[in-house]
């Protein structure tokens, strides 16, 4: 390429261009940039695109040995070290910068000084030798390279992952609110904007520090305060609002979410608070128990298949079988009382026993033989067992169904030696037991040892009698 006096001034432009950016990358921690400079920062995003197209049609011009136009190298150059002098400067209105950030800028700034080298090397001997051409391929890989880390840290480190699907570590049973569940949203919902490499009004979010220091607007998170904490204030606000977080793009807190993060400032916003400080009557702590408990539809996905003639083959005018989704192979049954009561009702449900989640048996004539028959429906979540001849001696032979969490078991005639299997029901949640002889001393025992557990008694006989006291018509 020729010297001409027509593109002097080009020289000129990139030279004083690149002398600027290598200044400007050794002494950053002496710059202070002025209002109005750092404002130009704020274009960086905007004419990024433009070199980066012209860079790289100027690589395979060269790379496949076709002539690059003056004008075209000319701008691509130029407009490469402007934009990263602009985002040197964006960089510096972030204060802190994070390991993206940190080789998003320092790749850009290799980027331009390369730009720089390939426009002075058009003049020289080397043009059209290997070492050109691997100078330019080494420029298609900076493009790539900076453009990676520019991606992640504008919309978050996984951006750019190949897409899979992927799955939430579990919460443990006995969680740190902050850590392990207030953290999960804030990383899912507030973090791609308020990181080291990213810092959104000048708030932190990547930690409960950074959340009490707060951003631009000093009282981000009050503790015992959500109703003056920003960042309840700003989550309900109108979704058309310029102050709405997340930003209109970004997926919102649904409602269980908010709430969690209204409960959590309210208890002081602490980072050793655990779920086993909360009272069980304590909003918080159901909202995480729902979160713990794992999705019905992700427990059911291994039960085996089974085909809709089989339910069929099995269904009859007093056995209902469906699935509880369509598609899935979790079923509900109920078996009601025929006019002439058969076992085999009941005993013909073997080849789907493991399918069984829900079934109801209530008011059947029940023996040894339908009890082993529920005993091993190994997956079965919800049993309703009430108004049968049940003793204790069947209830033992139930203590195998570990995944049950409803159990309907009034009316029966079990005693308190029934108490110790509903001990190692370890997901027992819901306990119907009124009219049985299950004593009230070993019952509130239990109930002392299983706080979480909802025992439902009935209605006490002395409330009740009242009830039928006011509620009678006086004779005349």
């Amino acid at each position: 390429m020729t010297n001409t006096s027509q593109y002097k001034w080009v020289d000129y432009v990139v030279f004083g261009l690149s002398l600027f950016l290598v200044f400007c990358f050794i002494f950053e921690s002496f710059i202070e940039l002025p209002i109005w400079v750092a404002w130009i920062g704020r274009w960086h995003p905007l004419i990024l695109h433009f070199p980066i197209v012209l860079l790289l049609i100027c690589a395979f011009l060269g790379l496949t040995g076709r002539m690059i136009p003056k004008v075209l190298l000319s701008s691509a150059v130029v407009l490469t070290l402007v934009t990263t002098i602009s985002g040197f400067f964006l960089g510096k209105e972030m204060g802190e910068k994070g390991d993206l950030l940190f080789w998003h800028q320092w790749l850009g700034g290799a980027l331009g000084i390369l730009a720089a080298l390939w426009y002075g090397m058009q003049r020289t001997n080397l043009n059209g030798s290997m070492v050109f051409k691997v100078l330019q391929a080494v420029v298609v890989g900076l493009v790539f390279a900076t453009g990676h880390y520019g991606g992640m840290v504008t919309h978050g480190e996984d951006f750019l992952a190949l897409p899979v699907k992927k799955r939430a570590e579990k919460i443990p049973e006995n969680p740190f609110i902050y850590k392990d569940v207030v953290g999960r949203i804030l990383d899912d919902k507030c973090v791609s904007c308020h990181n080291p490499n990213k810092k959104k009004g000048e708030l932190l979010m990547t930690s409960l520090e950074g959340l009490l220091a707060g951003g631009e607007v000093g009282n981000t998170l009050i503790p015992g305060h959500p109703e003056e904490s920003e960042l309840i204030r700003r989550i309900h606000l109108p979704l058309e609002d310029e102050e709405h977080m997340p930003p209109e793009g970004k997926r919102a807190l649904d409602t269980d979410e908010i709430q969690i993060l209204e409960r959590w400032i309210a208890l002081g916003a602490s980072d050793t608070l655990r779920l086993e400080h909360l009272q069980p009557s304590e909003p918080l702590a159901e909202y995480i128990e729902q979160l713990i408990q794992p999705d019905p539809m992700e427990r059911w996905t291994a039960l085996p298949v089974v085909a809709d003639s089989t339910l069929l083959g099995l269904s009859s005018d007093y056995v209902t079988i469906r699935r509880i989704a369509g598609g899935i192979n979790a079923l509900s049954i109920n078996v009601y009382k025929s006019p002439i009561y058969d076992t085999k009702q009941l005993t013909d449900l073997g080849p789907i026993a493991k399918n069984i989640i829900q079934m109801d048996v209530s008011g059947l004539p029940l023996a040894q033989e339908e009890v082993n028959l529920i005993a091993s429906c190994s997956n079965l979540e919800w049993l309703e067992i009430d108004q049968t001849p049940l003793t204790d001696v069947e209830v033992d032979t139930l203590k195998v169904l570990s995944r049950l969490r409803t159990l309907k078991i009034y009316s029966t005639a079990i005693s308190d030696e029934s108490i110790p299997v509903f001990e190692r029901m370890g997901e027992l949640q819901k306990l119907y037991l009124w009219h049985t002889e299950v004593s009230s001393e070993k019952l509130l025992d239990f109930q002392k040892r299983n706080p979480k557990l909802q025992i439902e008694t009935g209605i006490d006989p002395e409330v009740q009698a009242s009830f039928q006291t006011s509620d009678s018509i006086p004779k005349n």
